[in-house]
C-alpha cells in the first residue's frame, strides 16, 4: 500500500503538478500520509464490524474511507493549489483510485464476488465528492465576492504561496486592488560636512503586514539604497501609525525609496549647531529630544512597560507644541523598544503628551552648540530573521555637543524584550556615552516565520544577548572614533499617490477571515454528513 501511494505521488509530482507549486514531492507524500490516517480509521472500524457482521462490512467501510479521502483531497488541493481544474481533479483522484486497487485484488483473492454495484459506486462516489466539494468551496468563494468583490479562494491561494514559498506578487496583487491612495509624509535628517555622514529617515507608514509583503522590508530597503547611493550610514527607525498604513506592494516601496533618495541628493546642509540631548520621564512615559536649528528630533517610549504602535494624534500634538517654540520641522519616533504583555496606548496617551510638552520646552530653552557626529553599522553574523534580526542589522549614531555624548542605537527588529533597552543604555554609559535611546524599526520581515504567540521573536528573546551587547559596544566605539564636525538639515517631504491598506480594508480582510471560518464550520457538517449518508445508503447494496 505504501509503495502504491508513493508511486501515485511520484507520478503526480513529475507529470501533473508544475514546478513552483506548494505541493512538492515531500508535501505531497506528507499529505498522502494524512489521508491514509483517515482511511485507516474506516478500515479499522470495518474490520471490527466484519468479525461479527460479515466481510461485506469491511468492504463497505473501506470504500466509504476511499470516498472520504477523495473528498478531503479535493477540498485541500482545490483550496490551496494554484493550478487548473483538470490538474486539481487528477491530483485528487489518482492516489485514492490507485490505492484502492490492492484492496480489490485482495478481496477477490479471499473469495468475495463483486457485483456491478462496485464500479457503479466508484462513479457515484466521484460525482458525490465533486458535488459536495464544489458546493462547499463555492460558498466560501461567494463570501469574498460579497465582501470585497474578490474570490476568497484566490486570495487564500495567494496567501499560501507567500506563507509556504515566499512569493509576494500574487498576494500583493490583491492588496493593490484593495489599497487606497494617500500622500505619505517622510521626515529626513541628514548629517554631513562635504558629503553625507549619517541619515535618519522616518516614513509615516507602517512596516508591515508580514514577511516580504507590502512595506515589511521598507526599513532595510531604504537603508540599503541610501547607503549605496549616498555613501553614508543610514537608519530607518519606526514612526507613528499602525497597520492601517501598511503599503500595498513592492511597487509602493520603490515610490518612497526613489523620492527619498532624490530628495537627499539635493539636500543642502544648513545648521551647524544642536541642543544637548534631553530626556524627560514621568514614571510611565519617556521622551528624548534634540533640536537642530529650527527642527526637533523627538522619540517616545513606555519602557520597561510594553509600547506598541502610537496614534497619529500624538504626532499632531507634538507638531503643535513644537510650533510654540518656532520649530518648523518635527521628526517624531516611536522607539518601539519594550514588550512585556499587552499595551494600553489610549490609557498612556496623556502621559506621552505630558512628557512631550516638558521635553520640548526643556530642549528649546537650552543653548545650541557646534556638534560632531560619528556613525557605524553592521549586519551581525549569527542572527537570522527567525531570531528577530532584520537585514538592516544594527546602526549606531553618536552626537557630541558641548562635551555631552548621546547615542542612538537603531536595531532592525520588531520590538525588544523588556529590560534589554536598559542593559544597552547601561553598557553605553560604561564606555563614556552620557545618554541615548535604543530604537527598533518595527520591521515585519521577521513576522510570520515562527510559531509562537506573537508570530515573531522580539529583539533579545532568542538571540544571544551578550553577543548583541558586544556588537553594540563595538559599533559605538567605532562611531566615536570617526566622529567629525558636521552640519545638519531636517526636512519633511511628501510622496504623493502611494497605495496603502487603509483601516477599512484591513478591517474587512480580518472580518472576511473570521466569517470564512464560521461559514466553513456551519457548512461542513450538513454538506459532508449528507454526502456520507448518500454514499452509505449506496454501499448497503454492495
Amino acid at each position: 500500500m505504501f509503495a502504491t501511494s508513493l508511486f501515485a505521488d511520484h507520478v503526480t509530482n513529475r507529470l501533473i503538478l508544475p514546478r513552483g507549486t506548494i505541493f512538492n514531492f515531500r508535501r505531497t507524500v506528507g499529505f498522502s500520509l494524512v489521508c491514509w490516517a483517515l482511511w485507516f480509521f474506516f478500515v479499522f472500524v470495518g474490520v471490527v464490524l466484519a468479525v461479527t457482521a460479515g466481510l461485506q462490512w469491511w468492504i463497505r467501510l473501506c470504500l466509504l474511507g476511499f470516498s472520504a479521502v477523495m473528498i478531503l483531497r479535493l477540498v485541500v488541493v482545490g483550496s490551496i493549489a494554484s493550478v487548473s481544474y483538470k490538474r486539481i481533479l487528477a491530483v485528487s483522484l489518482i492516489q485514492p483510485f490507485l490505492c484502492v486497487v490492492p484492496f480489490l485484488i485482495f478481496w477477490v483473492f479471499i473469495g468475495y464476488s463483486f457485483t456491478f454495484y462496485i464500479p457503479a459506486f466508484f462513479l457515484f462516489s466521484t460525482l458525490v465528492a465533486l458535488a459536495s466539494t464544489l458546493g462547499f468551496l463555492h460558498l466560501l468563494d461567494r463570501l469574498g465576492q460579497k465582501m470585497l468583490r474578490l474570490h476568497s479562494l484566490s486570495l487564500f491561494k495567494a496567501f499560501m504561496l507567500n506563507w509556504v514559498l515566499g512569493l509576494n506578487a500574487p498576494f500583493e496583487d490583491f492588496l493593490e486592488k484593495l489599497g487606497e491612495e494617500r500622500n505619505v509624509e517622510v521626515s529626513l535628517v541628514k548629517f554631513g560636512s562635504s558629503g553625507s555622514k549619517a541619515i535618519i529617515v522616518i516614513p509615516s507608514v507602517h512596516p508591515g503586514p508580514f514577511k516580504n509583503i507590502g512595506s515589511s522590508l521598507l526599513p532595510s530597503l531604504l537603508k540599503a539604497n541610501l547607503e549605496e547611493k549616498l555613501n553614508c550610514v543610514a537608519c530607518v527607525p519606526h514612526g507613528l501609525l499602525g497597520h492601517e498604513f501598511d503599503l500595498a506592494s513592492q511597487l509602493q516601496n520603490q515610490k518612497i525609496i526613489a523620492d527619498v533618495v532624490q530628495s537627499l541628493k539635493n539636500f543642502e546642509l544648513s545648521d551647524a549647531r544642536a541642543s544637548p540631548f534631553v530626556k524627560v520621564s514621568n514614571g510611565l512615559a519617556t521622551a528624548c529630544c534634540q533640536i537642530f536649528g529650527k527642527s526637533a528630533f523627538i522619540s517616545f517610549t513606555l519602557a520597561p512597560r510594553t509600547i506598541e504602535d502610537l496614534p497619529e494624534e500624538l504626532g499632531q500634538f507634538v507638531n503643535r507644541e513644537a510650533e510654540k517654540y518656532g520649530l518648523q520641522v518635527c521628526a517624531v519616533i516611536n522607539a518601539h523598544n519594550s514588550i512585556n504583555g499587552k499595551a494600553d496606548i489610549e490609557e498612556s496617551l496623556g502621559s506621552l503628551k505630558d512628557v512631550a510638552t516638558k521635553c520640548l520646552e526643556k530642549a528649546a530653552s537650552m543653548k545650541r552648540l557646534p556638534f560632531q557626529v560619528g556613525s557605524a553599522t553592521v549586519l551581525p553574523k549569527g542572527f537570522s530573521l527567525e531570531d528577530g534580526m532584520g537585514s538592516g542589522g544594527i546602526t549606531v549614531i553618536v552626537l557630541t555637543s558641548g562635551g555631552q555624548k548621546a547615542a542612538y542605537v537603531v536595531i532592525d527588529g520588531n520590538n525588544m524584550v523588556s529590560g534589554l533597552r536598559e542593559r544597552i543604555l547601561s553598557l553605553l554609559k560604561s564606555i563614556g556615552i552620557d545618554d541615548g535611546e535604543i530604537l527598533t524599526t518595527d520591521t515585519h520581515s521577521v513576522s510570520a516565520l515562527v510559531l509562537n504567540g506573537l508570530g515573531y521573536h522580539p529583539v533579545g528573546e532568542v538571540m544571544d544577548n551578550e553577543k548583541l551587547l558586544s556588537c553594540v559596544k563595538e559599533l559605538t566605539v567605532a562611531a566615536l572614533a570617526n566622529s567629525e564636525d558636521v552640519k545638519v538639515s531636517c526636512r519633511n517631504i511628501v510622496v504623493p499617490n502611494v497605495k496603502v491598506i487603509g483601516a477599512k480594508q484591513l478591517e474587512t480582510l480580518c472580518i472576511l477571515v473570521e466569517k470564512g471560518i464560521q461559514l466553513a464550520k456551519r457548512a461542513m457538517g450538513p454538506i459532508f454528513v449528507c454526502s456520507g449518508l448518500l454514499l452509505m445508503l449506496f454501499l448497503l447494496l454492495v
